[in-house]
């Protein structure tokens, strides 16, 4: 089953890299940094001040995590699983994939595991546009100190995993509806109906029981502006919970599908 897995994994993200999905996963991770880019060149006046700052890099992170935790996120994880797993319905290429010497189960897998992959890439692709968003303005503005503050890498990484974990529920929703209807206006229309309303939970008390909400609430949970009344105290726990019981579900539903196609 090994060799299986890596083949298919491997022809999966073959699928990946002529779909619309690898797009979407640079534009949504570059956008954010870009405009912080032009922002600073144009009021280049005030760089000297802001990277002079003892918070430098925390005041960056938190500008920019902003867009990407409420809408970037959300939105990049149901359009990337939604056009990778509609591929097969798109090309009516399921009953080849049926046919090919693999179970359901490497099948199964192999697809979520490109997906969940794309989304670590989306989220690579996003901190090192952070990185460049701060050395771009300080090579091309002369006098600009570099930032005295050091980088704080591991915290930084600590919260990548947990905005990570938080976007898993979404993936494994989507990838269920994706797999479960041919009509690709089903899954994505779910999940930005699921998004507006995780928006519209973030000031009800039990709003986190909207999967679609956990980058949010993560993000807003030190804001003492926030108008947040949900709980986030097993946020996480609660984000893994609900990702494995939809893979579950996902994966029973597909393996029990009469119709492969």
């Amino acid at each position: 089953m090994t060799i299986d897995f890596i083949h298919a994994l491997h022809g999966e993200w073959i699928k990946k890299k002529r779909s619309l999905a690898s797009w979407l996963i640079v534009i949504g991770a570059f956008f954010t940094p870009l405009i912080v880019i032009v922002a600073r060149l144009v009021n280049h006046n005030k760089l000297q001040a802001l990277y002079s700052a003892d918070t430098f890099w925390n005041a960056l992170w938190k500008s920019s995590w902003e867009s990407m935790a409420i809408f970037f996120l959300p939105l990049s994880a149901i359009l990337a699983t939604s056009l990778m797993t509609q591929l097969e319905y798109k090309n009516n290429a399921w009953k080849q994939v049926h046919t090919l010497p693999l179970s359901v189960t490497v099948i199964f897998f192999a697809k979520l595991t490109v997906i969940l992959l794309m989304i670590v890439q989306f989220f690579i692709l996003f901190n090192v546009g952070i990185y460049l968003s701060a050395l771009i303005p300080y090579l091309l503005v002369s006098g600009t100190p570099y930032p005295s503050e050091p980088l704080p890498l591991r915290s930084f990484l600590a919260q990548n995993a947990l905005y990570f974990i938080d976007c898993l529920p979404i993936v494994a929703i989507q990838y269920l509806l994706s797999l479960r209807f041919k009509n690709f206006l089903v899954p994505i229309g779910f999940g930005f109906l699921t998004w507006v309303g995780a928006l519209a939970a973030l000031s009800w008390k039990f709003g986190y029981v909207v999967p679609y909400a956990y980058s949010m609430l993560n993000y807003l949970k030190d804001s003492p502006s926030a108008r947040v009344a949900a709980g986030t105290a097993n946020l996480h726990w609660l984000a893994l919970g609900y990702f494995l019981l939809s893979m579950v579900a996902g994966y029973w539903l597909f393996i029990t599908k009469t119709q492969k196609g």
